[in-house]
């Protein structure tokens, strides 16, 4: 029973890290205007600022929709 446990946390883990690394950071912003390596790294500290890292890996969605807000695509 214990293994199974053991064997059922690494596939979670396992899948989670899978479906995490399907997803990539928005590059192109709706507005043509912003749409330049400065404003995307201003707007990307920003991001990384308000959401700090965390061990779980769940701060990368968080900036991935802070961006989504901010126009980034």
């Amino acid at each position: 029973m214990k293994q199974f446990r053991l064997l059922a946390a690494f596939v979670t883990i396992f899948l989670a890290m899978g479906l995490l690394g399907c997803t990539s950071m928005p590059t192109v912003n709706q507005d043509p205007a912003k749409n330049n390596k400065a404003t995307y790294n201003k707007d990307l500290k920003e991001c990384q600022e308000d959401y700090p890292e965390v061990g779980s890996g769940v701060h990368v969605r968080q900036w991935i929709g802070c961006m989504n807000l901010k126009g980034w695509k």
